[in-house]
């Protein structure tokens, strides 16, 4: 039962068939319109909120006025019992206390089960970073010398050198490259646009890539000559999914299994913050909306990392 209910609200184009399915849709309506929320964190809540939906459903509840605290905390130890992180389970509590919150708002329910949920602790766990071995591993390797290859290799030194994530990197026009200032003009989370540094080996495989690489592969669209800067073997943007298999795979040819492209985010953070670069400046870089957020990297024992680096970004 969950799995269908789960399914049922797994995309936008359906209509919902109960209460709860309703709620959560004119939940989400409300964040694209009022909150001008990006189509990724729209899928992220859908798909919480598909989980949350699918959980009352196996318990017969499919309306939000039937909701009691107990239920939702019951969801919450759920999650902990799948394995889910902490951050994960507290992102899936923070859509569903935002649905109830706001259909209690809109005078369609007045039952509110989650105002006296809790968050769970965070995890004292830091992210998963390279060691400057791996990563010098993971960037010299030798690249396929083919349009695709080139491009693998300039999208895996972005990614390093310049702190994106996948989703920006993804997001990148032609137009945001300013690479004679050497910066690049990032879209981030809410649609927040950034500066971003590229200096060194990510500016000279960027460059290499935009010579003739680009051209090749952009020489493939069927549908017009698009903006963006990485380009799939058909001439469009690259998406997401293809650019964590491509980090996956040359992580694996080097011997680091399921390499992620936030590991390399979280590397170049690392790495920054042991050679000596200030948070503050981190954080403007790295686009994160809080100094907390950026100051989780600090806690990365720096005495090691020290010993290897002579300049605040190994490939700069």
């Amino acid at each position: 039962m969950a799995a269908r209910a789960t399914e049922q609200m797994g995309g936008g184009d359906r209509v919902p068939h109960t209460a709860i399915e309703r709620g959560c849709e004119e939940y989400l309506g409300h964040l694209a319109v009022e909150r001008g929320l990006s189509r990724n964190t729209l899928d992220a809540y859908r798909r919480d909120l598909a989980t949350y939906a699918g959980f009352l459903h196996e318990r017969g509840i499919d309306d939000p006025g039937q909701v009691t605290r107990g239920d939702v905390e019951d969801f919450v130890a759920a999650q902990r019992e799948a394995g889910y992180a902490s951050s994960s389970i507290n992102r899936r509590l923070s859509a569903v206390k935002g649905m109830h919150r706001f259909l209690v708002r809109e005078g369609q329910t007045e039952a509110h089960p989650t105002s006296a949920v809790r968050f769970t602790r965070a995890d004292d766990r830091l992210p998963d970073c390279l060691s400057i071995d791996q990563a010098s591993a993971l960037l010299e390797q030798p690249f396929p010398p083919t349009d695709a290859g080139v491009r693998d290799h300039a999208m895996l030194e972005v990614l390093y050198g310049c702190g994106l994530r996948a989703s920006e990197l993804c997001g990148l026009d032609v137009d945001d490259l300013y690479l004679d200032d050497e910066v690049l003009r990032v879209r981030g989370k809410g649609s927040k646009e950034r500066l971003a540094p590229i200096t060194g080996a990510a500016l000279r495989a960027l460059t290499e890539y935009l010579a003739d690489a680009r051209s090749a592969l952009a020489s493939h669209a069927r549908r017009g000559v698009t903006s963006a800067v990485f380009l799939n073997v058909r001439g469009g943007r690259i998406s997401r999914q293809s650019v964590h298999t491509i980090v996956e795979r040359y992580g694996r040819f080097v011997g680091i299994e399921g390499l992620h492209p936030h590991t390399l985010r979280h590397s170049f953070a690392t790495h920054m913050l042991a050679g000596g670069a200030d948070l503050r400046v981190l954080q403007e870089i790295l686009g994160h909306a809080s100094i907390s957020t950026t100051q989780i990297y600090t806690h990365i024992d720096r005495t090691q990392l020290r010993e290897v680096y002579l300049s605040a970004h190994p490939r700069a």
